[in-house]
């Protein structure tokens, strides 16, 4: 495994380790704090395929990123397995010596999971916001399933993607009440939910605070006794054991933020450099490469912009922050 150097440091002494590519901006579903359907309909507009970065273009900028230090990259979207041949870009990215993840909503991985593995796809973590079908049919607004997700899941586990983490982002009056069955569902593998606080990402999603169910709550509800220590240094979900001897993680954004322990860049499908998954613009990397920047050029160009960094948005939270314009989850990848 790669080990990084001294890295890249911002203004409030984090350095860029981590780094989430979205490679698409279309998903086939139109979860209500994502896409809504009402937002996202048929007549919304994608991104042309020429305004989407190449696979080679996508490997040009990891060699970059992991030159600063990079470790990790996670592919996401959108929805990454919409992607046309994405096994072709894990197999590019294998060879970089970093982990490779990639975060899904699982219903392509029977048909994806063995050529992601064989590509060098190290592991998946899977969205999943319900058990229950009537919960999930309403907050996903896609028509697939709860099963066709767990199948997205056993797909995974065969080919030996894992560990495999559980996303859920939890949302009062929507699927709090699903939280233990969740816990329960997988209780006895090892997998672990990972329960992501409702966030104010982007401006279509109705957020308020009211609607957000809160760690301490989600805590409670559960029954976490006691906190362990994160996976790495860059994790952000606090982990915690539960009295059956498995564990669950909690994400906690909005509650109980985590700024300052963020290492994490994110570039878009378009190639935009985002410092902060809050944030209202990004940095062309796109253009400049197909203009015959070189790497050199290129690699200044994000130490310049890092270094600069200063976003603690959700330490920050307030009326006024809420008011300004935020890229959508869909855009920049959760």
């Amino acid at each position: 495994m790669h080990v990084a150097g001294p890295g890249v440091t911002d203004r409030l002494g984090r350095t860029l380790r981590d780094l989430r590519i979205s490679v698409t901006d279309r998903c086939n579903f139109r979860c209500t704090y994502c896409m809504p359907r009402e937002v996202f309909g048929k007549d919304f507009p994608f991104m042309e395929r020429s305004h989407i970065m190449t696979f080679e273009e996508i490997d040009r900028l990891v060699e970059i990123f992991v030159s600063l230090g990079v470790e990790k990259v996670r592919l996401t979207g959108g929805e990454p397995l919409l992607r046309r041949n994405l096994h072709e870009l894990v197999s590019m990215l294998s060879l970089r010596d970093i982990e490779v993840a990639m975060t899904t909503n699982g219903v392509l991985l029977p048909r994806y999971a063995p050529a992601l593995s064989a590509a060098g796809l190290d592991r998946v973590t899977v969205s999943l916001d319900a058990i229950d079908e009537a919960t999930f049919a309403a907050i996903t607004d896609s028509g697939h399933t709860v099963a066709s997700v767990l199948a997205g899941i056993e797909a995974a586990e065969s080919v030996g993607l894992g560990p495999i983490k559980i996303n859920t982002v939890v949302r009062r009056g929507s699927n709090e009440e699903e939280i233990l069955d969740l816990v329960e569902r997988f209780s006895s593998r090892q997998i672990a939910v990972r329960f992501i606080e409702f966030m104010d990402v982007g401006t279509t999603n109705g957020w308020s605070m009211e609607e957000v169910v809160t760690a301490d709550e989600i805590r409670k509800r559960i029954g976490a006794v006691k906190q362990l220590p994160p996976d790495r240094g860059s994790d952000v979900a606090k982990r915690y054991s539960l009295p059956q001897g498995n564990e669950i993680g909690i994400i906690t954004s909005v509650t109980e933020p985590f700024c300052r322990q963020c290492t994490r860049a994110r570039i878009s499908a378009d190639g935009r450099l985002f410092t902060c998954l809050f944030a209202s613009s990004g940095l062309d990397l796109l253009t400049p490469m197909r203009e015959g920047m070189s790497n050199r050029e290129i690699k200044s160009l994000i130490e310049e912009r890092w270094e600069s960094r200063q976003d603690r948005y959700s330490e920050l939270r307030s009326e006024e922050t809420r008011g300004k314009e935020r890229v959508e989850m869909s855009y920049i990848g959760g």
